[in-house]
């Protein structure tokens, strides 16, 4: 996945709490495990509203997503966060995040990370006021900014590494393949042989 360090682009404000995973990405999408393709079926049950912010043309390419809170509760579904990424979304911010989805976000490259609501009702009346100006998010500095607005978010130290290196869970496990390989031929040679019977001629 590719790293990110600094990011700068248009944020979409969506006033809305407790978004869970069916609601992101709803269950009568599934219809494979393809991580692409995936973008035009997010939060599709909402979009057949003209009104909804997506709909917006002052917001067409965000990739910051500026949510309430309770951001991706519910259930597992991995369709949720692939479908952020295929849409375009590299970063969203809400006051609180479910576990699961945050996890599977960082493994797709996508920072999920917490602001306060006050900090968040902040955003929301500066994008809808200047949709056009963008956003910049600073991983080293855990910073937002945008015009005067400047504030710092959470967002956990191993997960943030992994992001700005551009490492998902299996990537790190790969770069451990030799020291796997060597802890196992080392454990090999410490285990009691035990030799199979002979089978009769």
């Amino acid at each position: 996945m590719q790293p990110l360090v600094v990011h700068t682009g248009k944020a979409m404000p969506l006033r809305k709490t407790n978004v869970d995973t069916d609601q992101i990405f709803p269950a009568h999408q599934v219809r494979g495990v393809s991580k692409t393709g995936l973008g035009d079926a997010l939060l599709s049950d909402w979009r057949a509203d003209p009104d909804f912010v997506f709909n917006n043309p002052a917001h067409e390419g965000a990739s910051i997503l500026v949510a309430g809170t309770e951001f991706g509760t519910g259930s597992s579904r991995e369709w949720a966060v692939w479908a952020l990424v295929d849409y375009g979304f590299r970063v969203i911010f809400s006051p609180r995040f479910g576990d699961i989805f945050r996890g599977n976000a960082t493994n797709n490259g996508v920072v999920a990370a917490t602001l306060p609501q006050a900090a968040i009702d902040s955003l929301w009346a500066q994008v809808e006021a200047e949709p056009e100006k963008p956003l910049t998010v600073d991983l080293v500095e855990r910073r937002v900014s945008v015009g005067e607005l400047a504030f710092t978010f959470e967002y956990p130290e191993e997960w943030r590494w992994q992001v700005m290196n551009g490492l998902d869970e299996i990537q790190l496990t790969l770069n451990l393949a030799e020291q796997i390989d060597g802890y196992e031929s080392r454990r090999r040679g410490s285990l009691p042989r035990i030799d199979r019977p002979r089978q009769a001629s």
